[in-house]
């Protein structure tokens, strides 16, 4: 909340400055700044209305206990300790998954023999059904395919990447959301693991925190969330059977598209009823540690984006609440960007006064709106290393307006290339330091608990 006043004061603050720049007048200029002022406010106040889901009736946590959930992981060329760990999370969960299927889509960094055994015998032990099956490689979506086809009446499958670590009462909360009939998929919130690395790791993880708590909340409170993380997320089982063929046939000019697969499944989500965020439920990730992987995460992402806004536009139906957010958010996109680009081609935006409050605004409004970061307890941080990554703000605003933005700008322009674009070899490992922050201190969060919550 005092993020959200701290960002309503700024932006007055950037109103002033910006009207007397053009000597009080409101023009193309002050009029999108004043609505993208609007939609930010709305976007802070929806953000706020969202609450966890709960289930007191005893009877609804009986219908709930008796679905059947099935884990889908695919693996490629997976750091085998960060596998190890993402298995293992699974078998910590407080509601325990009936099945678990593992994909190996034809790594060539090595057979994962030993994680295969172990995982195998460890299932066996607690009574979960489990099912490993290396293949030669055909991509995520048909790695996630294979494992559903093996579990077939799945009631909710739940998606994970490889390096995944699911907090102990991730499929609890996860499911809890499912209570509604209409709602058909519901979104973890991801954390990063290795956040403590270095800079690009503390900024990165700020940054997805503030628009999953933000952006996506505000788009949760109308069942409208349009993207899930690959890193957590359940779907009705039928949402995933349904739609098999236009999952693992999607072209783009008749080529196949590889990458955006979690978006995809919440399209689908969407064209059967609700998607929403659980955001007491948590899952932790490993992000890129250097500028080339992370370059080609991003550019993969924002292809992705652009390529599935326009099936959103396409498929979804007008009477979704969906559609019009997304349409918003589209019109504000271009207007922003034609102004910005405006100023800077016009040389406006250099003049000392006009750069300056617009440096002093969209740093601002970074650190009122990544003030919610610091609601999120994490038992492997303390509150030091929370402010650290918090003091990332103007670095992560500053990266988002000119590196990011024009990394948008070239992945549109480039849209047709839809290769996955990474992980030919292993890209991130789990470190020492990871494992002893994972053993001794409790990487993965459960709000329920005490270990993580959002306050």
């Amino acid at each position: 909340m005092a993020g959200g006043i701290a960002g309503i004061v700024i932006f007055s603050f950037g109103a002033s400055h910006l009207m007397g720049a053009f000597r009080g007048g409101i023009t193309i200029v002050t009029a999108v700044y004043l609505a993208s002022v609007v939609v930010l406010c709305v976007q802070f106040l929806a953000a706020q209305l969202e609450r966890p889901y709960r289930v007191d009736d005893p009877a609804q946590q009986a219908a709930l206990d008796r679905l059947d959930i099935v884990v889908l992981v695919p693996c490629y060329n997976e750091d085998p300790e960060a596998l190890r760990r993402c298995l293992q999370s699974f078998f910590d969960q407080s509601r325990l998954p009936q099945a678990i299927c593992v994909t190996d889509d034809g790594s060539t960094s090595g057979d994962y023999a030993e994680q295969r055994d172990w995982f195998l015998a460890e299932a066996a032990r607690r009574g979960i059904r489990a099912h490993w099956r290396r293949t030669e490689n055909g991509g995520k979506r048909m790695a996630q395919v294979m494992g559903a086809r093996r579990e077939p009446r799945a009631d909710v499958y739940v998606t994970v990447d490889s390096d995944s670590i699911l907090d102990p009462e991730a499929i609890a909360e996860g499911l809890k959301p499912f209570v509604h009939p209409r709602i058909q998929s519901v979104a973890a919130v991801i954390l990063t693991t290795n956040v403590g690395t270095n800079l690009l790791t503390r900024m990165m993880d700020l940054i997805c925190v503030t628009m999953q708590l933000g952006d996506r909340s505000a788009l949760s409170t109308a069942g409208s969330v349009m993207v899930n993380c690959g890193g957590c997320a359940l779907y009705r089982g039928d949402v995933l059977r349904a739609n098999v063929r236009t999952y693992l046939t999607e072209t783009l000019f008749g080529r196949p598209v590889h990458m955006s697969d979690d978006s995809l499944l919440t399209l689908f989500a969407l064209e059967r009823g609700f998607a929403v965020q659980q955001p007491s439920a948590f899952a932790f990730t490993l992000m890129p540690e250097n500028l080339r992987h992370h370059t080609k995460q991003q550019l993969r992402w924002m292809r992705g984006s652009f390529i599935r806004s326009w099936w959103r536009f396409k498929y979804l139906p007008m009477t979704h609440p969906a559609y019009w957010m997304h349409a918003v958010k589209w019109v504000m996109y271009i207007a922003v960007t034609a102004v910005f680009l405006a100023l800077l081609l016009s040389g406006v935006l250099f003049d000392p006064g006009v750069f300056g409050w617009a440096l002093v605004v969209t740093v601002g409004v970074q650190f009122a709106s990544s003030a919610r970061y610091l609601s999120v307890w994490r038992s492997d941080q303390g509150l030091g290393q929370r402010w650290l990554v918090y003091l990332t703000a103007p670095l992560a605003a500053l990266w988002s307006w000119f590196v990011l933005r024009a990394m948008r700008w070239y992945a549109m322009a480039t849209f047709r290339d839809v290769s996955w674009g990474t992980r030919k070899q292993i890209e991130v490992a789990v470190t020492a330091e990871h494992v002893a922050s994972v053993d001794d201190r409790g990487v993965v969060a459960a709000q329920l608990h005490g270990r993580a919550r959002v306050s």
